[in-house]
């Protein structure tokens, strides 16, 4: 028989895990401070409402940071012999609660490693952790079969199980996924005062590179002071290449406005060309290190550029086309033409399929470049 667990936290996490659990089957319950929020998760079928009438096997705390010792103080209070564990993207400040709060004993720290740029549970998507790492970091004093339980959760949600220390999970978070929030925040306030003529012309570049600013600012700010030591740190190395990246185009800037062009000058501005090109590929380099598709090697996917018209349904069909083709679309991105009634699809498909692709697909009348 599957544990029966009890949620604290209606928002985006919390309701997403009591979806996919009630997905495998699980008995699932759940609270929240905010009523509105708990009748709606419960609304959506991610569990029923309130605490379970016996002690459930497993307490999951789907709350922000700075909500999360006064909920385990709670729970601790209630003398429930259940095994708990926790959403929360920070492990550190959260293990040093547990051990205030004399819940060590049967506490596994537990971050997955999904979300969404919208939060609420009405964000929230039973496949949310499907393929997706879910950390967990067990006390020191936690029993192997408390461990195991809450690992039993994780699997279920189609997610899979990394064990680390809480100090080396802050570290890896600053640099994956702290950091880059905070690049895309940050990058993104720049648009604020741009001239609405140059929004116009906003690609797919900035588009991707700042969706997730669309976060919540309130609980990031959380997550950033619960790891601010560790996201310093990264954001240092950053502010070091960024000041390189400002001088090397500086120097640039400075020989093209001279007026004598002497040997020395073109050599020169070639070497400094040259380092910012070395700089570039770095971060090429780095983006060939990110894991592919369920935690394999990173693949080097062809790209088939389809126009599409801007319609009901049309999305639908080009699928549909490319499955007929016997094609599996590895990824997808979108831009949509300024002013125009189309967009350009980009279909990313394993290495030696393209050719196929694109015959089906320009056979059926859709025009691919």
């Amino acid at each position: 028989m599957s544990p029966t667990v009890h949620i604290v936290g209606a928002g985006l996490l919390g309701t997403s895990l009591g979806l996919a659990l009630r997905r495998s089957g699980w008995a699932v319950s759940l609270s929240d401070r905010d009523p509105a929020a708990q009748r709606l998760a419960a609304d959506l079928g991610a569990g029923t409402l309130g605490w379970p009438a016996s002690t459930p096997d497993l307490v999951v705390i789907a709350v922000p940071p700075s909500a999360f010792e006064a909920v385990a103080a709670e729970i601790g209070r209630l003398g429930l012999d259940a095994t708990v564990t926790d959403l929360c993207s920070v492990k550190s400040v959260i293990a040093e609660a547990i051990e205030r709060v004399g819940l060590a004993d049967r506490f596994v720290g537990g971050h997955p490693m999904a979300g969404r740029e919208r939060s609420g549970p009405h964000g929230a998507q039973a496949d949310l952790f499907d393929g997706r790492p879910w950390v967990l970091c067990p006390t020191s004093s936690v029993s192997v079969e408390r461990v195991n339980t809450v690992t039993e959760m994780v699997t279920e949600c189609g997610a899979q199980p990394v064990q680390m220390t809480a100090a080396a999970h802050d570290a890896a978070v600053a640099r994956v996924s702290h950091a880059p929030q905070v690049v895309a925040s940050l990058l993104a306030a720049q648009l604020v005062d741009a001239d609405p003529q140059q929004l116009e012309l906003a690609g797919q570049g900035v588009r991707d590179t700042v969706r997730i600013a669309a976060s919540d600012s309130s609980l990031w700010s959380q997550i950033l002071a619960a790891n601010a030591g560790p996201v310093a740190d990264v954001l240092t190395g950053l502010d070091s290449e960024l000041q390189g990246m400002i001088a090397l185009l500086r120097k640039i800037e400075s020989a093209a406005s001279k007026s004598d062009k002497s040997i020395n000058q073109e050599t020169d501005s070639s070497l400094v060309t040259r380092a910012v090109e070395e700089s570039l590929e770095r971060g090429r380099a780095g983006h060939g290190l990110i894991p592919g598709k369920h935690g394999a090697p990173a693949v080097a996917y062809e790209v088939v550029p389809v126009v599409i018209p801007d319609e009901p349904g049309a999305l639908a069909r080009l699928f549909v086309a490319a499955g007929e083709a016997g094609v599996n679309i590895e990824d997808i991105s979108i831009e949509h033409s300024p002013g125009q009634p189309v967009g350009l699809v980009e279909l990313s498909v394993v290495p030696g399929v393209s050719p196929d692709l694109i015959r089906a697909l320009t056979g059926l009348g859709w025009s691919v470049h």
